[in-house]
């Protein structure tokens, strides 16, 4: 398992420190995460290094506590499994427990990121080279909703500007017969590649409730499309009892770890791995290689990441799926505007890659 090449890595950490970040998106909501620094002596003992890594927990009041009151003590000489075990001792919100469990994890992948970061700084060496993997250029689509009303005026703009250009869609009940033709006729249906039903969401903003008519209509509009998290109801579940639309079917979601996975209600054929819902390393790499024994095929899944987060996803992608219909787009496609110059998929990895980072 790729955890066992790393958990020995050792690191010294001698200050860690945070910055707030905040930006609006596309989905016409304003994101801040944090940046999480964790800083120790560098491989020449003389110089300082860096590991960076990111807190994407979405609700703001929870980095402006962080800010505040600042992170438990966690400076000293740890393995990556160590300190791993400190981040379990500790509570990483000491401002007050977040809205939601999640979000410890959020946190923890965050320190978890940055310190192997570090790691492999002291060490001079890099992701892929310590794991034996190769990095390869990361094919990915891009995650766009299409407003209220919902109309096709977004994916116009981005096929204008990017003609080959391949997308992720969140469906909703508004989305009738007319809608679903015009996507279909603005970019192709092969082009949508995954079909985010957010069937799995309970008490946040993106919750869809199941709606069969919906589902039997985007079912049969993109054949291609990977299905993401239906929700299985009496009135959904029969769609999804013909084999050939249950290899269709992806979870993301309900993924915190190899037990979510287990507990599917079937052996699934596609995972959307969002390494923060894992909270730790060992987590992320144990379903990784469960994933990878039974041929579950895999893509990468983003959190809106303003910082150095975004990169390390895209970098877990080149390592791990890189030919997946991966939903880590360079940030630029989550401004609320289409600007010029967005970059192509696929992604061409860092010539010369250092520590955990793109």
């Amino acid at each position: 398992m790729d955890y066992d090449r790393i958990a020995d890595l050792s690191v010294a950490i001698d200050d860690v420190s945070t910055e707030r970040l905040e930006r609006k998106t596309s989905s016409e909501f304003t994101r801040v995460t944090t940046e999480l620094s964790l800083s120790g002596p560098g491989p020449d003992g003389d110089e300082t290094a860096t590991g960076r890594g990111e807190d994407v927990t979405y609700e703001t009041t929870d980095h402006d506590r962080l800010a505040e009151t600042g992170l438990p003590d966690l400076t000293g000489e740890w393995t990556i499994d160590s300190f791993s075990d400190r981040l379990e001792s500790v509570d990483l919100f000491p401002g007050g427990a977040p809205d939601r469990e999640v979000f410890r994890n959020y946190r923890r992948w965050g320190l978890e990121s940055a310190a192997l970061d570090l790691a492999l700084r002291q060490a001079e060496t890099d992701l892929g080279s310590e794991l034996g993997r190769s990095a390869d250029p990361v094919r990915f689509v891009a995650s766009t909703r299409l407003g209220e009303p919902p109309t096709t005026d977004r994916l116009e703009s981005l096929r204008e500007r990017v003609p080959t250009l391949e997308f992720k869609l969140d469906p909703i009940p508004e989305w009738d017969d007319d809608l679903v033709a015009a996507i279909g006729e603005t970019v192709g249906t092969d082009a949508v590649r995954i079909l985010d039903l957010k069937g799995r969401y309970e008490g946040t903003d993106v919750d869809v409730p199941a709606d069969p008519a919906l589902y039997e209509r985007v079912l049969e509009a993109f054949p291609e499309a990977v299905i993401e998290d239906p929700a299985l109801t009496d009135e959904t579940r029969p769609l999804f009892e013909d084999p050939a639309v249950r290899e269709r079917v992806s979870w993301d979601a309900p993924i915190h770890g190899l037990a979510d996975v287990e507990a599917l209600p079937w052996e699934p054929d596609w995972l959307n791995v969002k390494p923060s819902r894992f909270g730790s390393l060992e987590s992320l790499c144990e379903t990784l290689a469960y994933c990878e024994e039974r041929d579950v095929r895999l893509y990468g899944g983003g959190q809106f990441e303003l910082g150095v987060g975004r990169g390390q996803i895209q970098l877990l992608a080149s390592l791990r799926y890189p030919d997946g219909p991966n939903d880590v787009a360079p940030r630029a496609y989550n401004d609320p505007a289409v600007g010029d110059g967005l970059p192509e998929s696929p992604l061409e990895p860092p010539a010369n890659p250092a520590g955990f980072r793109w």
